[in-house]
């Protein structure tokens, strides 16, 4: 299996692990919220550290491509891409919400008949998200989507039962009808992960180019102005 590096930081935490014939053989996350400049060339130090420690040479770099923050997004890829350059190893784009899905699968106990709703808050009602079956084949295509009563009518009316995580997933809870909807809270995404989306890339040779890729944002950055110091 390969040794990959994997960058994650899509939402207000920052993740980075290393990984390895199935195992997670370091890992450094921060929960406390929009720090990852500040702190994610230390998380992949701490990660290159514990590969050389095992004398073990990195065969790719893996990074969650979005949607989620526009910052963060660009931060993760932009220290992805130069250490990929570095080292001259490819790089791996990771969607962030097939790796939520992936995460939910992992770590509950989930209806083999349901489909998987990744939700990253987008502001206000809105959220980034797609739909997935069990064999994370998209049944309804990635897009941002406000949150109403009939956001997913059609896949509810098809008499699929929905499973909601991420942190776009709260408000849809009282919105979205219930029981045919169930949240499961407290999925975020993080590097370690990653493992399983990044080793199947890996394999089947599925890398991003190294010089044009961009975030997966979903929708054009809006910039706001500040307001007026008083």
């Amino acid at each position: 299996m390969a040794v990959i590096l994997n960058i994650e930081t899509s939402t207000n935490v920052c993740s980075a692990a290393l990984t390895a014939e199935g195992m997670v053989l370091c890992h450094r996350e921060d929960f406390s919220g929009q720090n990852h400049a500040a702190l994610l060339s230390g998380f992949i130090k701490a990660c290159l550290d514990r590969a050389n420690e095992l004398e073990m040479k990195l065969d790719a770099v893996a990074v969650s491509m979005g949607p989620g923050s526009y910052t963060g997004l660009r931060i993760g890829l932009s220290e992805a891409k130069g250490l990929a350059f570095a080292l001259d190893v490819p790089l791996i784009g990771v969607d962030t919400l097939e790796l939520l899905a992936v995460t939910a699968m992992f770590e509950h106990d989930i209806d083999p008949e349901a489909l998987l709703v990744p939700m990253i808050d987008a502001r206000r009602m809105e959220v980034f998200t797609g739909v997935f079956n069990m064999a994370l084949e998209r049944v309804r295509p990635e897009g941002p989507v406000i949150l109403d009563a009939d956001s997913f009518s059609d896949v509810i009316q098809a008499g699929n039962k929905l499973v909601i995580m991420g942190n776009g997933s709260d408000k849809a809870v009282g919105v979205l009808p219930m029981p045919a909807v169930t949240q499961i809270p407290d999925i975020v995404p993080l590097a370690q992960n990653m493992l399983a989306l990044a080793e199947r890339d890996f394999i089947n040779r599925k890398f991003i180019d190294l010089a044009y890729s961009v975030p997966n944002y979903l929708k054009e950055f809006q910039a706001t102005m500040p307001k007026k110091m008083i």
